[in-house]
């Protein structure tokens, strides 16, 4: 099932603290960005966030599942999806610990 436009729109809605939040539609669901880096995923109308150390810190007993099929698990975020000001703390924890993006090189 793949996410509607409408929760897509309430998380960066949520996320408009954060400043620079990106969307890419990929496979019928969302990747989200964040200077460039991509820290979360929407699917299937749930929110993901990637693991980091410092974002596991600060989310303290998130649930973990899988995005999609096949996948590693990584946090979901429920009950928290109304607290804008705590969702966009864990994005900024979260992509501050995040590797730069990898340069594509030209062929």
């Amino acid at each position: 099932m793949a996410s509607s436009a409408q929760f897509v729109d309430f998380i960066t809605g949520q996320l408009a603290g954060v400043g620079d939040v990106t969307v890419k539609k990929m496979f019928g669901e969302y990747g989200l960005y964040s200077g460039g880096k991509m820290f979360g995923l929407v699917c299937d109308d749930r929110l993901f966030i990637k693991n980091t150390t410092s974002g596991k810190n600060f989310a303290g007993n998130v649930a973990e599942a899988a995005p999609y099929p096949g996948a590693k698990p990584i946090m979901l975020i429920e009950d928290q999806l109304e607290d804008g000001n705590w969702l966009c703390k864990l994005v900024r924890i979260t992509v501050a610990e995040l590797p730069e993006p990898k340069t594509k090189k030209r062929k």
